[in-house]
């Protein structure tokens, strides 16, 4: 294994193709910053979800516009953008340039998939049931080229106390925005979290965070895994299968580059896996929840450490 300090570490050669000649990692800011990071080409301009505000329990969707085009970029002051936001937690682009937002809800509010016109930042829902029954917890989303919004569903909101007893289970759920169907394709998860499509869109992966039940636990035979699917037919999903056990710690956030690498958190940083499902190194961050490709080349990491932005700029691009 071959380490550059506390920056990064090869496992396999070929994780320098992803490192590139040009590798650095560098603070952008430090800021609250936790979950849902997306990168918006049009504003240059990095927007994420929080850790809970201090007072009554809820979470802010925050804006950080970089100054500059050439890395190492430069960070403005954060703006929020929504505050609160009904527990707002991942987030994506829909091929309309959208926002996409899981909001995990309360008590009294319902969660939903919604969805945001950054010109006036309206907010709208997408989904907000299955089959009459409300969502537990919301937590990361994805668009395929097809218009179809993919998300998990896991109940970390029971758990933390902010939601009461889930009416429906863990799943893993594909929504078609017009026909309006909204259908369940994954039901064997202890808590879904990440999920990515390869490059192709023929894979689905999806993190389990399971090992985590609330905050700072952490259970050894409870998954910590990544799982692949094919995708059938365009919404279904077929031959499902083990892609790879994350440690130490436990995946939450997810990403794969134009190469079909998948990229993961861990207790330790962001690793990196071969689309066959070898480890082939790792970006170090302790602490990261969650990170996103960005830039204006696409080759710029984003980790999100809770009190930290990194940037690490990469020769692997995203998908």
């Amino acid at each position: 294994m071959a380490q550059d300090g506390e920056s990064y570490a090869v496992y396999r050669n070929e994780f320098r193709q992803v490192l590139g000649s040009n590798f650095r990692r560098a603070l952008l800011i430090e800021t609250n910053a936790h979950e849902g990071p997306v990168y918006v080409p049009g504003e240059h301009a990095l927007y994420f979800t929080t850790l809970p505000e201090p007072g009554p329990k809820n979470i802010a969707i925050k804006r950080v516009r970089l100054e500059n085009d050439d890395f190492p970029f430069r960070a403005e002051a954060p703006e929020t953008v929504q505050f609160p936001s009904n527990m707002a937690n991942g987030m994506t682009l829909d091929r309309e340039g959208r926002l996409v937002i899981c909001e995990q809800g309360y008590h009294q509010i319902p969660a939903r998939i919604s969805r945001m016109n950054f010109e006036t930042r309206t907010v709208e829902t997408v989904v907000d049931h299955w089959r009459g029954f409300h969502f537990n917890s919301p937590n990361d989303v994805v668009v395929k080229s097809d218009g179809t919004v993919w998300f998990t569903d896991p109940n970390y909101g029971e758990l933390q106390g902010f939601k009461g007893k889930p009416e429906v289970g863990a799943y893993v759920y594909c929504h078609d925005p017009i026909s309006g169907e909204t259908t369940v394709v994954a039901d064997n998860f202890n808590k879904p979290n990440g999920l990515a499509f390869s490059p192709d869109e023929s894979v689905l992966y999806v993190t389990d965070s399971g090992a985590n039940q609330t905050p700072g636990t952490y259970f050894v035979g409870l998954p910590h895994h990544v799982r692949a699917f094919d995708v059938h037919a365009g919404r279904h999903l077929r031959n499902e299968r083990l892609f790879a056990v994350v440690a130490p710690g436990f995946p939450d956030g997810i990403k794969v580059d134009s190469e079909g690498r998948v990229y993961t958190s861990s207790a330790t940083g962001v690793q990196v896996f071969s689309p066959e499902g070898d480890l082939l190194g790792e970006i170090m961050a302790p602490g990261v929840a969650n990170f996103t490709f960005g830039g204006l080349r696409n080759d710029v990491l984003f980790i999100l450490c809770d009190t930290v932005i990194w940037q690490v700029q990469l020769q692997a691009r995203g998908a």
